[in-house]
This record gives C-alpha cells, sequence and structure tokens, in this order.
C-alpha cells in the first residue's frame, strides 16, 4: 500500500504545476509577460518578465516566470542552474510558486542537491500559502517517512489539504488511505467519496476505481450504467484496465448494451496494452468474419480520432 501511494505521489511531484504558475498582476492590469507566455511568445515574455524585475526588485511573481523560462528552455537559453537562483530569489520576496518549485527541487532532487529537510521548509512555506501541489507533496514526504516509518495521519491530513484546494491526485491518494484506513479510520464509503471527487476532477485512476466502486457498489449504492459510463470515459482516455472491463461489460451485456463489436474493440485495445484476458479472448475468437471487419474498421476509427 506504502509502495502504491508514493509511487502515484512521485509520478506527478515533478509536473504538478502546469504552465506559468507566477502570480499574475492585480485584476485590470495589463500583464504583457503573462499574455505572451500564454501565446507561446516564449522570448518576449522573458523580455517583458525581465523589464518587471528591473522596475521592481521585489517582483516575485516575474522571477518565477524567468525561472520556469530557464528552466524549460524557452524563451532563453535551458539552464537549470540559473534558474534555480530565480526561484531563490523569487522565494526569498514571498512567491508561493518559486517556494513550491524551489521546495520540489530539494524533494525530487532536480536542480539541486536532494535535501529533504529544506525541501520540507519550502513546500511548507508554499502550503500556508494554500498551494495546493504543495500540501500534495507534504503528504508525499510523510508517506516515505525520510526512510524510516511512515507517517500516515500526517499524509492524509496533507491530502485532504491538498485536495480541498481542488488537486484531484491528491483525492485519490487521500481515497486509498480511507481504503486500507492508513491514518484515517477505515471507511469505504468515504473512500468513494473522494474517489468520486478525483474522478470529477479529471484524474484518470479515480475515473477507473469510482468506475469499478459503482459498478459493485463498493461504499455506494450499486449502479452499473452509471459505473460503465465513467470506465468507458477512462477507456476513451487508452487506460487498459478500464478497456478491459468495458470489453467484459459489452460482451455480458451488464451497463452498457451488448454489443460484441464493442467488447472485441476495447478487448483488442486492452490486450494491445499488455492486459491480456483469456474469456475476452474466447469471446473474440467467437466472432464471425463479417464482424471481424467491424473491429478492425472501429479500431482503426479510434486509432485515428
Amino acid at each position: 500500500m506504502r509502495r502504491r501511494l508514493v509511487r502515484l505521489a512521485l509520478a506527478v511531484a515533478a509536473v504538478l504545476v502546469a504552465g506559468p504558475s507566477y502570480a499574475r498582476l492585480a485584476p485590470g492590469e495589463p500583464d504583457l509577460a503573462y499574455g505572451a507566455y500564454q501565446r507561446g511568445y516564449y522570448r518576449t515574455a522573458f523580455e517583458e518578465a525581465m523589464k518587471r524585475v528591473q522596475a521592481d526588485p521585489h517582483d516575485g511573481a516575474a522571477m518565477t516566470l524567468i525561472a520556469e523560462l530557464f528552466e524549460q528552455g524557452v524563451g532563453a537559453p535551458q539552464n537549470v542552474a540559473e534558474a534555480m537562483n530565480w526561484y531563490k530569489l523569487s522565494a526569498e520576496q514571498g512567491d508561493r510558486n518559486a517556494e513550491y518549485s524551489l521546495g520540489n527541487a530539494y524533494f525530487t532532487g532536480k536542480g539541486e542537491t536532494k535535501d529533504v529537510a529544506k525541501a520540507a521548509f519550502w513546500l511548507e512555506k508554499a502550503a500556508a500559502q494554500d498551494h495546493a501541489g504543495a500540501w500534495f507533496n507534504l503528504g508525499v514526504m510523510a508517506l516515505e517517512g525520510n526512510g524510516v516509518a511512515s507517517d500516515f495521519p500526517k499524509a492524509a491530513a496533507d491530502f485532504r489539504h491538498s485536495a480541498e484546494l481542488g488537486f484531484p491526485d491528491a483525492a485519490y491518494a487521500l481515497a486509498l488511505l480511507y481504503r486500507e484506513g492508513k491514518g484515517v479510520e477505515k471507511d469505504r464509503t468515504r473512500a468513494t467519496e473522494w474517489l468520486k471527487r478525483g474522478a470529477e476532477e479529471g484524474f484518470l485512476a479515480a475515473e477507473v476505481e469510482y468506475g469499478i466502486a459503482l459498478f459493485n457498489g463498493d461504499g455506494v449504492p450499486a449502479d452499473e450504467a452509471s459505473g460503465a459510463n465513467w470506465l468507458l470515459r477512462a477507456a476513451n482516455r487508452n487506460n487498459a484496465i478500464a478497456q478491459n472491463r468495458v470489453a467484459r461489460m459489452y460482451f455480458a451485456g451488464r451497463g452498457l448494451k451488448q454489443n460484441r463489436i464493442e467488447g472485441a474493440k476495447w478487448a483488442i485495445l486492452s490486450a494491445a496494452a499488455g492486459l491480456r484476458d483469456s474469456w475476452l479472448d474466447a469471446q473474440t475468437n467467437k466472432l464471425t468474419p463479417d464482424e471481424r471487419k467491424k473491429v478492425e474498421q472501429e479500431i482503426r476509427s479510434y486509432l485515428g480520432k
């Protein structure tokens, strides 16, 4: 269980903030640097951010943008060391996104020597300013236990903070803790509630597990049709587990109207992703030559979408 959560957390730890994370100017004021970044004019964004820093040496938001441009190597030559320098300058001005990025660098060892104490220091500062990603990484650190012992109650509390700020990965992680009774009282109903929240916010693993929970009535009244819809949604996002479950539903006519063509399509796609299923293989082998042609057409259509 612990390894499962740590793998989940570390998989997203380095990419929690997508796009420009620095704060915009006050409403109504033009933000040329941010606007240029959003439109892909990275050199202009870099130049405008530099102008802002020259005009105001305490402009942490502009410093964070400069750091991100250096880190990504867009608008300026990629230079991780220079990016870290700018993150530090911005963090010293109290910019929460720079605090997060700096804490994340110390946490992952990317750009800085791995230092858990420094990571915790900067992540806690960002979390105090309601940075959802910082709360999530603090939860991950609690699970890792710095190589000693996992602090599940702290992880649960940190994930809850992050989830309540709208971070779906944290909702999923909290659901797993409720499911296993780690750091919180074991509660399948609350686990499913958090799975639902993560699913509704677009976290793929939560969509899969919430769909399965709905279908089976695990922590929620059984609703095969709704469960099938969530799994179909995840299947269309290329999740092999969801594709496998959807294939079985189509062949069995449970949750979805029986459809051998769709069943075979999803069975083949899930098998191609490495999830083999002898029952589905047997069902697919029963297809007529005409049905096989239709399946091939459906797969080509899906892959070309």
